[in-house]
């Protein structure tokens, strides 16, 4: 996977899948505090301005909820992530897995190869 691939573009990030398929996340600083609502989201690391690296892929129902994986937050957390990216997705928990599956497949996170 080239770095070239993921584009970022004024506060947006625009994730490929292993489909081709374009995804586009909004980028805010690791610890932000987000309301309800359903989402998809990466932990990333910026090793450069505006360039990414992906540490976990996840998806949720509820973004206001704190993330629980105890094992993967260990993870994240040393390979230093920086960033949160989020696409604020409403649609069925079906859609979100099929869209966190394609990401995974095409950048391969260190941090989601944990159990």
């Amino acid at each position: 996977m080239r770095l070239d691939e993921a584009r970022h573009v004024q506060g947006l990030h625009v994730w490929l899948g292993k489909s081709g398929k374009d995804y586009r996340y909004s980028i805010y600083m690791f610890g932000t505090v987000f309301g309800p609502g359903a989402a998809n989201f990466i932990f990333a690391q910026e090793f450069n301005p505006g360039k990414f690296v992906p540490i976990y892929m996840g998806h949720t129902s509820d973004l206001s909820e704190p993330f629980s994986n105890y094992v993967a937050l260990q993870c994240i957390k040393l390979r230093r992530v920086t960033h949160i990216h989020v696409h604020f997705n409403e649609t069925t928990e079906e859609i979100r897995r099929a869209e966190r599956s394609d990401l995974i497949a095409q950048w391969n996170p260190p941090c989601n190869q944990m159990r």
